[in-house]
Order: C-alpha cells, then structure tokens, then sequence
C-alpha cells in the first residue's frame, strides 16, 4: 500500500488506510522499547499466555507476555508490581488498538532472582514446609552417609577427608550431579530420588560451593526444595558459604553454614565418643553397684544370710556380665552398642533391685507364716503324747511289782537272791528275805508243802 502523507491535504482517509499508517509508524519507531509501569489486572488464561495493563499516573497500556516468554521468567508477576517490560509495539488494525508484545519482564529496583527467591519462601512457608516441627532429627551415630554433589572440586574432597579423620570406616556414597547450570536441577533431584528408593543412607548431604546468586540459583528452585522434603531420609543442605541462604536451606532438616562444616555436624569425633562410652559406662557401673550394696545392707540387717549370700553371687556375676560387656564394646564399634547397652544395664539394676525386693519380703513372710503356728503345734502334740502316756503309766503301775505289793502280796527271796516261785526252791534251813510294801523281813524254812497242800500252825 502506498505511504500516506500527512504534509499534504488530501480530501480523505478511509479507516483503513489510518490504521496501518500508524501501525507502519508503530512498529518502525517502537520495535524494541523498554517501558516501566505498574502491573494491572494480571490473568493467565488457558492458553497459557498471560494478559495484562502497564500503567502510571498519567495512562495505562496494554500488554500481552506469551508463554514460551512467561515460562522463562523467574518471578511470578503479580498486580501492583513495579516492572521494567521490553517488547515491541503491536497494532491490532481490526480493533484500531495497540499493546505491547512483551519479550522480557524486570522488577523494578529488586532484581528477578531476588524476588523470586522471596515469592518461593513466602508461599513455601505458607505451606509449613520450614516448621521446626517438621523437621527430622539426625541420627546420632551415622554409618552410611549419602553425598548429592559434583564429583570434582574441592568440596566433595573437603567433605571426605572430614569424615574420614572424625570416624574412619564410615560408607559413603556419591551420586555426581552438575550444581549449576543445565541438568543441574535434575541431577539433584534424581540423587535424592535414588537414596530415598535404595533406603541406605542414614542421611544425605546435598552441596555445593559458594558463588553468586546465579550460580546459587538451582538450590533456589521449587522442584528441589519439595525433593528434600519428600526424601524419607534426614537431609543436610550445605550450599555456599555461612553468609549464603538458599531455599534448600530452608527446607532441609539442618542447614551447614559449609560442605566440611555439614561434615563435622553430622558425623562426632570418634575419641569424643569413645570418653563418652567409658564415662557412661563407669557412671552406670557405680549405679549398679551401689544399689546392690543397698540392697545387701538391708538384707544383712534383716539377718537373711541365704539372700544375702545370693545377693553377694548375684554382685559377683553382674560384675562379670559388665566386664564382658565392657569388652565386647570395646572390640566393636560403639556407636550402635553404646544406647543398646545403656539400656539393658538401667534394665537389669532396675529388675535385680525389684527382684531382691520381692525376694526379701517373700522370705521374711515365710518365716513369720512358719513361727505362728509353732506354740499352738506344740501344744497339739504334747496333749497327744499325754493321752499316749496315761494308759502306758497304769499299764506300768499294775505291772510293776509294786503295786503287787501294795495289794498285800510279799516277795520271797534265797540269800543269793533268787526269787522263791514254789516250794521246792526253799528246802528246810533256807534262809529267806521277804520283801513288803514297807520294809523286809529275814525267815528259815522250818517245813514245805507242795500243791495246794496245808501246813500245820506254827
């Protein structure tokens, strides 16, 4: 179409005409502006392209962001934010309106990365992703540790020989990943993925070294963040230096200030633990064995020598049970035996000080149950044995000789003592002693009889 020109004076313009003179002059004089306004009336719409007025005190303009360009942007643009556009003028000739095709989008004053790392924390704490409560205590004496990082570097070298010197014969495993740039914000998430499927790691570390904010920017990054959060493992963000925060920092169970501090904060010094078994383990030894002693004084007071001789058996093989198993500790490595020996060392003072206890009671009741019924059962059997008694008493007193003669009989008797049971044992001339109830009588033998023969008087 031919140029119109407005120095001369032509009778008339058709609409037409107009419009794509302003659209030529349009696009020749504003094909790549920079406009800084106010954002209004912000809306994605289905298609994906945003839509949305520029505007100042004095007019407003309209704007229109593709989502090939939106899906770049780092911040979320958002009504009432101040922002630097850059774009082209675009002249829509069937409705006689213009709007601004919007290539890139600044903030104002706050840079990009700035604002978008605060819209990311805001929203990620709405969601009470940084709660203290959320968090997950870290072991406290790790044997595998899981590392996210890059393979080469001085942080994974400083990261190693950290833990190599606090506690050697730790297992570490590295999942090598870029930290910055492209693949970086995949690699991280798929070494998280791949201990957190494995289930092997006590806890991982995710790090890198310091640098800008830019080279910081993948721990900045939503998909990151919610990947620590998922991981079923503690998780350690280590990223930049003490004075660098990220996302990852934010949402991970313990932030390290550096790689090697994360190092140092995860894993304690070995010879630190070993004084800690050996003070642990004199200090229960002491409780043990002071509440045996008192166990064995109140037993001793209470004059049990059996328990007390069991008490004392029991010391001695209590003791041989924590030499063993101060040994065994020893031989081992202590950090998964320290808490389990604890245990069983409160448990087993607790059991044998409610044992003694019981044992005690139970014997001091069976003695007071075996003395009272002691008289009563005494009672019982001498009212027994005098029943018994009587009839052998008047059995012996009938049979004695006596109670023969106290009945009026005598006994007869020779001089050499033989007892007279009939006349021929006493021919005439014998000498005879009888024997009454009050005394005795000497006699001769003057005359005999045999039978039931009669001798005549004297």
């Amino acid at each position: 179409m031919e140029q119109l020109s407005f120095d001369s004076a032509p009778s008339v313009f058709t609409v037409t005409e107009v419009t794509a003179a302003i659209h030529r002059l349009l696009t020749r004089s504003f094909d790549d502006v920079r406009i800084t306004g106010e954002i209004s009336g912000y809306k994605v719409w289905t298609s994906g392209h945003a839509y949305f007025t520029l505007k100042d005190s004095g007019a407003q303009l309209r704007c229109v962001l593709f989502k090939n360009t939106l899906r770049y942007l780092r911040f979320k643009p958002n009504d009432g934010l101040a922002v630097v556009a850059r774009g082209s003028i675009e002249v829509r000739q069937e409705r006689g309106e213009y709007q601004l095709i919007v290539s890139s989008l600044e903030p104002q004053g706050l840079g990009a990365l700035q604002l978008a790392f605060e819209q990311l924390k805001a929203r990620l704490a709405a969601e009470g992703l940084f709660a203290a409560e959320r968090k997950r205590p870290l072991p406290a004496f790790p044997r595998r540790i899981g590392i996210v990082t890059s393979p080469r570097g001085a942080v994974i070298r400083d990261m190693l020989t950290v833990l190599r010197r606090r506690f050697p014969g730790l297992h570490i495993r590295l999942f090598p990943t870029p930290v910055q740039g492209e693949g970086s914000i995949d690699g991280i998430c798929e070494g998280l993925l791949y201990f957190a499927e494995s289930g092997w790691p006590d806890v991982i570390i995710v790090g890198r070294g310091g640098g800008s904010i830019e080279d910081l920017w993948t721990f900045n990054e939503e998909a990151v963040a919610r990947c620590i959060v998922e991981c079923p493992m503690p998780v350690v963000s280590a990223v930049g230096h003490e004075t660098d925060f990220t996302i990852a920092d934010f949402v991970a169970d313990l932030r390290a200030p550096t790689p090697s501090a994360a190092a140092e904060l995860i894993v304690r010094n070995r010879a630190d633990i070993l004084t800690s078994l050996e003070t642990t383990t004199h200090r229960v030894e002491r409780a043990i064995h002071f509440r045996l002693s008192q166990a064995a004084r109140r037993l001793h007071e209470q004059g049990i020598q059996h328990a007390a001789s069991l008490l004392q058996r029991r010391i001695a093989r209590l003791g041989q049970r924590l030499d063993d198993v101060d040994q065994r500790l020893r031989q081992h490595d202590p950090r998964t035996r320290l808490a389990a020996g604890r245990r069983r060392l409160d448990t087993a003072a607790h059991a044998l000080d409610d044992r003694m206890r019981r044992r005690v009671l139970a014997v001091g009741q069976r003695l007071q149950n075996a003395a009272q019924p002691l008289p009563e059962l005494m009672r019982r059997r001498l009212d027994s044995a005098s029943l018994r008694l009587n009839p052998l008493s008047a059995q012996l007193q009938a049979l004695s000789p006596l109670g023969v003669l106290d009945r009026g009989y005598a006994i007869v008797q020779t001089g050499s003592g033989q007892i007279v049971k009939s006349p021929a044992d006493a021919p005439p001339g014998t000498g005879l002693a009888i024997r009454l109830r009050s005394g005795q009588l000497r006699a001769t033998v003057d005359d005999r009889a045999a039978g039931s023969g009669e001798l005549p008087p004297v």
